[in-house]
């Protein structure tokens, strides 16, 4: 049991999923380090079809991947993806 805002809740409170570290890799892959100190590599290419992001196809623009706020962005914050969706699709190195 945890106590938040005054609010009783079962069960035990779960750690807000962050980024704290992320690379470019070849063929549309990123290194990415979590906030509960696991990394992973995530293949991006899959999802390059989708409009979301088909700009980050040009190589210049996903390889200027940055962190803001725990998330993984491109484009000043124009895209962006979940950190829960790269930790759960991500391969454990």
């Amino acid at each position: 049991m945890y106590v938040k805002n005054g609010i009783a809740y079962a069960g035990e409170q779960k750690q807000l999923l962050k980024v704290s570290g992320v690379r470019p890799l070849d063929n549309y892959k990123l290194w990415v380090r979590f906030n509960n100190d696991e990394a992973k590599v995530f293949d991006f290419s899959t999802l390059l079809e989708a409009p979301a992001f088909a700009p980050l196809k040009d190589k210049e623009l996903f390889n200027s991947v940055y962190i803001d706020y725990g998330v993984t962005v491109w484009d000043n914050g124009n895209i962006d993806i979940a950190p829960e969706y790269l930790y759960e699709n991500g391969e454990a190195i």
